[in-house]
Parts: C-alpha cells; structure tokens; sequence
C-alpha cells in the first residue's frame, strides 16, 4: 500500500478519500487530531509536544477511553523508524508520569487526571506502510514471546 487510506463517514457510509486528498503527513495529523475521539476513541490532548532533553516531539498525545494514555505517531509513506520512535516516546512517557498527568488535568480536569491508568500506555502509529521488520516486532510485542 502506497497511500493512506482515508475515509469519510457519513449517515453510517464509509466512502474513500483518494491518497491524493490527503498530501502531507501534517495534514493528515490534523484531520485524525480533529476527529480522534471518534476515530480512535481517544481523547485528544496535545499536539507536536516537546519531550524536553529527550530531544523529540511527540504527534499527538491522548487518553483512550479507559483512562490509559495514547502516543500517536503519523507517517505519511513506509518508514522503518515509526515504531522505534513510537517506542522511544512511549519510554519517555513511562518515565515522565508527572508531566502527563499535568497536561491531563490542564486538559480534561483533576478527576481525569486522577483515574490515569499506567498500566499499559498504547502506540497507535498511522503509516501509508508498514517494513516486514514493523509487522514482525508489533506481533512478538503482542503475544510477549521472545523466542
């Protein structure tokens, strides 16, 4: 697959959006930080957030329904460093509970803040593809087994 696909939905129709509709990765980014409560079930709260001395910027950052927190991370073509780098903020957040918390309660109230449960943060990337390499690690993630 070479382009993302996209969809509009309407009356409970799903029509595709050409790849061409949606140009850049930015663009993209902002249709889904629109739309990501509906789309994703994932409450929006930040966009593009620096990560201080760990030196990245984070896509988006969420609060799924279950109170669990969300890096989101967009590539508009294949890219081998999507879930590396996914990976990478999903430590920092591991690390930087506090700050999360801050940006939750600023955004959504201290009752959100409260009921934050860290027991497995999430990554959602979007990729127009996915590297054979991605597909495998994603499966060895998810079943636990390392052998």
């Amino acid at each position: 697959m070479s382009n993302l696909k996209v969809f509009r939905v309407r009356g409970g129709q799903a029509t595709e959006v050409p790849g061409a509709a949606v140009g850049v990765e930015v663009e993209l980014q902002r249709l889904i930080e629109a739309n990501m409560e509906a789309m994703l079930g994932i409450r929006f709260l930040a966009t593009e957030y620096r990560t201080g001395h760990h030196g990245g910027r984070i896509d988006s950052l969420g609060l799924d329904e279950n109170g669990t927190p969300v890096v989101v991370e967009y590539k508009r073509n294949r890219d081998q460093n999507v879930i590396s780098q996914g990976l990478s903020y999903l430590w920092w957040l591991h690390d930087h509970h506090h700050e999360f918390e801050s940006l939750v309660r600023e955004q959504l109230g201290d009752q959100a803040a409260g009921a934050i449960d860290w027991s497995a943060p999430r990554i959602v990337c979007v990729a127009g593809a996915f590297t054979r390499h991605d597909t495998v690690a994603v499966r060895r993630s998810a079943t636990g087994s390392t052998s």
